[in-house]
C-alpha cells in the first residue's frame, strides 16, 4: 500500500489496484507548487467536508480522472451542481461501495461549501484496504467519540490533523492516538498557514514518548504503509 502526500489534508492511497484521493487542495497551496494536478490519477475521491482547503481542486480532478466522488449529502449536492457526474452521497454509518466497506464517522468541526451554502456535517472515514484498517479523521477537534473506534476496529494507521487552531494540535492528537489505540500516525493539516505552523521535530518526539510513530512525509513524497 502506498501513501503520497500532497499537502494540507490532501493525499493519495494506492491499494487493491485502486487509487483513493482525499480532500484535494493543491493548486492554492504555495507549499505544493511543484505538484502537477494534471498527472494525478484517481478511481475514488473522498471528501471529509466542504471547506475550500479540502475541495479547491476537487471539480477539476474529478472531471479529469472520471473518479467516483464520495461525500456527505450536502457537499455531494454542491459537487453535482458543478457538473460532476459520478457522485455518491453518504452520511454517518457504514456503506458498501465499489471498493468494499467504508465507515463514515463523527468529526468535530464545521462545514460549508465554497459558495457559502450549507455543507452539512464534517466527517472522518475508516477504510479496509489491502488487509489494513486506516482511519482518516478529517478536520476535527479531540472528541471522546474516537474511543468507539478502538472497540470497532484494529487500526493499523491513523491520519490525524496536528496543526492546531482549527483542529487538534499535536498534544491532542497524541491523546487521540491513545483513544483509538493506534501506534502509527500520519500527520496532516499543518504548516500550510501561519496559525497551523508546528515544530515538526518536537511533534515527532511527543509521539515517541508515547511509544508511537508520527510520520510526516514531505509534499510529493510517497511512503509504503
Amino acid at each position: 500500500m502506498k501513501f503520497t502526500y500532497y499537502g494540507q489534508s490532501c493525499f493519495l492511497i494506492e491499494a487493491d489496484g485502486k487509487k483513493f484521493l482525499f480532500d484535494p487542495f493543491i493548486t492554492h497551496n504555495p507549499l505544493a507548487k511543484d505538484i502537477d494536478i494534471t498527472k494525478i490519477e484517481a478511481d475514488y475521491i473522498l471528501v471529509s467536508h466542504g471547506h475550500g482547503d479540502h475541495v479547491a481542486d476537487l471539480v477539476e480532478i474529478a472531471k479529469q480522472t472520471g473518479a467516483e466522488v464520495i461525500a456527505m449529502v450536502e457537499v455531494a449536492k454542491w459537487i453535482k451542481e458543478q457538473g460532476v457526474d459520478k457522485v455518491t452521497d453518504i452520511n454517518f454509518g457504514t456503506q458498501d461501495l465499489g471498493f468494499g466497506k467504508l465507515r463514515t464517522v463523527w468529526a468535530v468541526h464545521s462545514s460549508s461549501n465554497p459558495d457559502g451554502s450549507y455543507g452539512g456535517n464534517p466527517a472522518g472515514f475508516v477504510l479496509n484496504l489491502s488487509g489494513k484498517q486506516i482511519y482518516f479523521a478529517g478536520d476535527t477537534a479531540l472528541t471522546v467519540e474516537m474511543k468507539l473506534l478502538a472497540e470497532l476496529h484494529n487500526l493499523d494507521y491513523a491520519i490525524l490533523p496536528i496543526g492546531g487552531h482549527y483542529t487538534m494540535d499535536v498534544d491532542d492528537a497524541v491523546i487521540a492516538s491513545n483513544y483509538i489505540d493506534c501506534d502509527k500516525i500520519i500527520g496532516v493539516h499543518y504548516n500550510t498557514f501561519p496559525p497551523i505552523s508546528i515544530d515538526m521535530d518536537d511533534a515527532i518526539a511527543k509521539f515517541q514518548r508515547e511509544n508511537k510513530t508520527l510520520l510526516l512525509p514531505k509534499i510529493g513524497e510517497t511512503i509504503i504503509l
